[in-house]
């Protein structure tokens, strides 16, 4: 059971990667699994049965959400637009009451901490208003260095939750490509943002990880934040109509799944 619920769960990370606005961090914060994977890919071959069990079918769904779901997962943004965010929202919101109340569990609240909330969320929204208005440039050639980097930093996005690789990837001019690299499978693109991206993605997951071993409720109350501001990118414009009240429903049954770790 827990091999078919991470193999969806690894779908919907997916569908975080290639969506505008979506944070495959924050999806894997929402699910709860995102400390385990952290300390499962950094110590693989401590216990690689377990590990392996464990992230195998997360990363097999993650990988047929990028390639295979792409088309469907944006079709139905566009298509649905209003539910479809009124979903992602709901899921968002419903997963921090209960990450507050793991992280007091663990530490004793310091009142301090909402600055650290405060910080990322104010950030979180300067990222917003400048992803909203940024008009991402438009290359046909690409270094092959530069397409390493790309995914270098393309995994920041990935890695810490709430921070949005949609925009680091059109401040970079990268983004276009990147999508129409996946939809063909064009892989003179794909294969160096691979490399970048696991590159990325080791040093920023032990980067992550150190903050959460030394600064653990400073660090969650920062990736709250983001979570948050995460939020306005993909909040709907609501209407008071049919649509908007089945976009409203959809925004409940969100924390349906979220409640019951789907």
């Amino acid at each position: 059971m827990n091999l078919i619920s991470n193999f969806f769960k690894g779908i919907a990370i997916g569908a975080g990667a290639i969506l505008p606005g979506l944070s495959s961090g924050v999806l894997c914060v929402i699910f709860g699994i995102y400390e385990k994977i952290l300390d499962s890919f950094l110590h693989f071959f401590q216990d690689f049965k377990k590990n392996f069990t464990f992230l195998f079918p997360i990363l097999l769904g993650t990988i047929l959400g990028v390639l295979f779901f792409s088309k469907i997962l944006n079709f139905v943004l566009y298509a649905y637009p209003m539910q479809t965010k009124s979903t992602f929202v709901g899921l968002i919101l419903t997963s921090i009451p209960s990450l507050l109340k793991d992280i007091n569990k663990k530490h004793k609240f310091k009142l301090h901490y909402i600055l650290y909330l405060i910080f990322s969320l104010i950030l979180g929204i300067f990222t917003v208003i400048l992803e909203k208005n940024f008009v991402s440039h438009s290359y046909t050639e690409f270094n092959y260095f530069y397409l390493i980097l790309s995914g270098f930093f393309m995994s920041i996005g990935v890695i810490v939750p709430g921070v949005s690789s949609t925009i680091i990837l059109m401040l970079l001019g990268v983004y276009s490509a990147y999508l129409t690299s996946i939809s063909s499978l064009y892989l003179p693109i794909l294969v160096p943002m691979g490399i970048g991206l696991i590159l990325g993605s080791i040093i920023f997951m032990k980067i992550t990880k150190i903050c959460l071993d030394k600064f653990y409720p400073q660090t969650f109350y920062t990736i709250i934040g983001f979570s948050i501001g995460s939020i306005l990118v993909i909040w709907p414009d609501f209407t008071f109509d049919f649509s908007g009240i089945i976009s409203f429903i959809c925004m409940l049954i969100g924390p349906i799944f979220a409640l019951k770790q789907i």
